[in-house]
């Protein structure tokens, strides 16, 4: 209890919480920790809020090592790293430190217990940007806090009430992070509940519309089927209850999907189902034309003409229809249509957020909005697909991807915000020039961490082959000659039709 109040530094109380979090997980040991329940939840509490300010002010943020408490570099580094390394660490540590003091409110959150201590507002509101950075990615940071407190009656209460706990959610439910079945976990809990329903249903409607078609997802079979009966539960209320008439007919979209549309098509012979495909396939040559002309008003509205008349069981050729739609959204800047369409699409691959250029486009439409985190888990999941895509052994990763996830890694570093409140200045921007692609010592040390990510994450070790110096010089001109020559062939022969 000393260490974690402080008493040494910030190494210590990582100790102190994970051993006070290890105490508080067996039945025999709990109560021990309890004796102090009230000073230990404010401590994790304000240790979680502050904690990376705190690493980076005295740590990671002093670029004069020999200013740097010496102990603390040779912990970190064991006395054989030099400073790169020690940021590193102390990224890492640092995460520790924020998610354990997570896992120990978690432990009291699953007894029932001081949740309207938990739960404060105030707390809450900051709980959501504690997501465990790329260097912690095996811990479900806020999410798991979250979804612990929506399994008790009074937890989905407190959080029916925090709507930028709910935004972030829904986000996370639209998202390929790893811990997606987890946010959609919570908007079933809140759902299903009658008394959290009403409060929620506004906001969550029109984000897990997009999921009814979602096959399973993890250990989680049919879960699209789950959403579309949450959704779809006491429907005709539901209908009188909500005045908003996006919601009324988001949800009538839904009824006519996933009841009315399934009903008609069963009862239709196989013949029927085919004329449909093929004239489908005409609609959708037809969208192909017009976008490739520059009609892209005309094209959205005829892949949704196809959308329309495509059998449900051909989830492969609406996956394609609702990502070329997704493509027409984003030329219109409509990013909110544009991820509604390719989170379709990736709830209708197979397996689930795996179709590369929805995954593409999703990720430029969250750039577009702001939410840096979910255009790099996209980002992220697009390159593991070109990775795994490749045919030779040096894998070629697109450089525009490349310049997507540096922008990216920069804007949700674990320090950005302590960053920018410390200097006073935005977090620095990616530079970018024609052809291009520099690589200051900072970026070299966010390519390197996320190389490191996607080995733990199993991905396929080849990208230590493109992560170096001069970072995709080679590969950026030589992308540029062969665009270069595409276009010049296409204007050959739009010149002679």
């Amino acid at each position: 209890m000393e260490l974690l109040r402080g008493k040494i530094s910030w190494v210590e109380q990582r100790v102190a919480v994970r051993a006070l979090g290890h105490l508080a997980s067996y039945e025999k040991t709990f109560e021990a920790v309890a004796k102090y329940e009230e000073e230990v939840i404010k401590l994790a509490m304000k240790l979680a809020c502050t904690c990376l300010e705190v690493v980076y002010v005295n740590f990671v943020g002093v670029k004069n090592i020999n200013k740097r408490v010496k102990y603390h570099c040779d912990l970190l580094t064991r006395g054989i790293g030099d400073s790169e390394m020690e940021d590193r660490k102390g990224e890492e540590w640092a995460s520790q430190l924020q998610c354990w003091c997570l896992y120990l409110l978690n432990c009291f959150a699953c007894k029932e217990r001081s949740l309207s201590l938990i739960c404060k507002q105030d707390f809450l509101g900051k709980l959501c940007g504690m997501w465990g950075g790329l260097v912690n990615h095996s811990s479900p940071a806020w999410v798991g806090l979250v979804r612990i407190l929506c399994y008790s009656k009074d937890g989905r209460k407190y959080i029916a009430e925090s709507k930028e706990i709910i935004e972030n959610i829904c986000n996370l439910s639209r998202s390929s992070d790893d811990w997606q079945y987890m946010g959609i976990d919570c908007l079933l809990l809140l759902l299903n509940d009658q008394n959290t329903r009403y409060k929620v249903f506004e906001i969550i409607a029109l984000f897990v519309i997009d999921l009814v078609e979602l096959g399973s997802l993890g250990d989680r079979p049919n879960l699209g089927e789950t959403i579309t009966k949450a959704l779809l539960l006491d429907y005709k209320q539901s209908k009188v209850k909500f005045r908003n008439q996006t919601v009324q007919k988001a949800l009538q979209d839904v009824w006519n999907l996933k009841v009315e549309r399934r009903k008609k098509e069963k009862l239709m012979s196989e013949e029927k189902l085919e004329e449909k495909r093929v004239l489908v396939c005409l609609i959708k040559q037809e969208a192909n034309h017009m976008f490739w002309l520059g009609e892209i008003e005309e094209a959205l509205a005829k892949y949704t003409e196809a959308l329309d008349l495509c059998p449900l069981k051909s989830r492969k050729e609406r996956m394609v229809l609702y990502s070329n739609r997704a493509q027409c959204h984003l030329l219109l800047r409509d990013p909110d249509c544009a991820i509604s369409d390719s989170t379709r699409a990736l709830c209708l691959a197979t397996p689930a957020n795996s179709h590369s250029k929805s995954l593409w486009r999703r990720s430029q439409a969250y750039d577009m909005k702001g939410l840096a985190k979910e255009s790099l888990m996209d980002c992220i999941m697009f390159i593991n697909g070109c990775i795994k895509s490749g045919v030779t052994k040096r894998v070629k990763i697109p450089y525009y991807a490349a310049r997507m996830i540096s922008k990216q890694m920069d804007a949700t570093w674990l320090f950005a915000a302590a960053r920018s409140k410390t200097t006073g200045s935005q977090a620095r921007k990616v530079k970018e020039s024609d052809g291009d692609y520099e690589c200051n010592n900072d970026e070299q040390q966010r390519c390197e961490m996320m190389r490191v990510m996607m080995e733990n994450k199993d991905f396929l070790s080849g990208l230590s082959t493109i992560i170096e110096e001069p970072l995709l010089v080679k590969e950026v001109n030589r992308r540029k000659v062969e665009r270069a020559r595409r276009r010049s062939k296409k204007a050959v022969i739009a010149r002679s039709m």
